[in-house]
C-alpha cells in the first residue's frame, strides 16, 4: 500500500499532553545515550540516522534535543549542502559512502544521499531515468550498509504542514536570534511545494529500507517520536559493555 504524505498527520496525536510526552521523551533521550554508549564501546552495530524534510521542518532541533545525552566521542553529524566540484566530479554516493558510520558509530545525516533524487528531480536537472537509476543505487547503498557491516538504518521524513513551514520560515525573519537560518531561496523553494511531495512520496515508497513519517508541526512530539523509535529498536539489540579480561 503507497504511502500519501496527504493523509498523515503532521500534528501530535488529538488530546496528547505536551507535559507527560515531554516527560517520557527526557527518559527515552537518557536511554539512548546510554544505548549508544554500549553501541560505541562493544563495536558490533553501527547506526546511520537520516533526517530529511523541507526547509523549517525541524531536523537541527531534532539533532540538539534528541541525542544531548548521547557520547560525542561516538557521534558524527554530516550536513550535506550543494555538491562541491569534486563532489560533482564523482558519482552521487561518492560523497555520501565515505561517511558512512564505522562499526560503534552514530551517525547522523541533515540531509542526505536524497537530495539527489529530490532537488534535482525537482527543479528538472536530471532525467526520470536517471532518477530511476539513482533510487535503486540507493536502495543498493542501503542494503550494503545492512546486510555487510551490522548498520542499523532509520530513515525520518520530517513531516511538515505548508502553513507551519510558512510560520518557521518567517520566524527567521522576525527573530534576531535566527535570522542567521534565513535564506531567501527557501522561499522559493517553498513554492514548489506539490512538486516536492510528489519527490518525497516517490523517496518513500520506493525505498527498500523503510521509512518513518515524523510529525514535526508539534516539536515536542517530533522528539518524542524520533526518540522513542531508536530507542525501541536498539532495546530488541543483544548489546552489552565489554567485559575486562581476567589477568593470569
Amino acid at each position: 500500500m503507497k504511502i500519501r504524505l496527504s493523509d498523515i498527520p503532521t500534528t501530535a496525536p488529538e488530546g496528547a499532553s505536551k507535559k507527560s510526552y515531554k516527560e517520557e521523551t527526557d527518559r527515552l533521550v537518557k536511554r539512548l545515550g546510554e544505548l549508544q554508549n554500549i553501541m560505541y564501546a562493544e563495536g558490533k552495530y553501527s547506526m546511520l540516522v537520516i533526517l530529511q524534510g523541507m526547509d523549517g521542518s525541524g531536523k537541527d532541533g531534532a539533532v540538539r534535543n534528541v541525542f544531548s545525552e548521547c557520547s560525542i566521542a561516538g557521534l558524527d553529524l554530516v550536513s550535506f549542502k550543494k555538491p562541491t566540484e569534486e563532489e560533482f566530479a564523482h558519482d552521487f554516493l561518492w560523497r555520501v559512502h565515505r561517511w558512512a558510520p564505522l562499526k560503534g558509530m552514530t551517525t547522523i545525516f541533515n540531509r542526505s544521499h536524497y537530495e539527489d533524487i529530490l532537488i534535482q528531480r525537482v527543479h528538472g536537472w536530471i532525467s526520470q531515468e536517471r532518477v530511476e537509476k539513482r533510487m535503486a543505487a540507493i536502495n543498493s547503498f542501503e542494503e550494503l550498509l545492512q546486510f555487510d557491516n551490522d548498520t542499523l538504518i532509520f530513515k525520518f521524513y520530517m513531516h511538515i504542514s505548508h502553513e507551519e513551514q510558512g510560520i518557521q520560515l518567517q520566524q527567521r525573519l522576525d527573530d534576531k536570534s535566527k535570522y542567521w537560518k534565513h535564506n531567501a531561496g527557501d522561499w522559493e523553494e517553498r513554492k514548489l511545494w506539490d512538486k516536492y511531495m510528489e519527490a518525497y512520496e516517490y523517496a518513500i515508497n520506493e525505498s527498500s529500507v523503510p521509512w518513518h513519517i515524523c510529525p514535526v508541526d508539534n516539536r515536542w512530539f517530533r522528539d518524542y517520536f524520533i526518540a522513542k523509535t531508536l530507542v525501541d529498536a536498539l532495546e530488541t539489540l543483544d548489546m552489552s559493555l565489554p567485559v575486562p579480561e581476567k589477568e593470569g
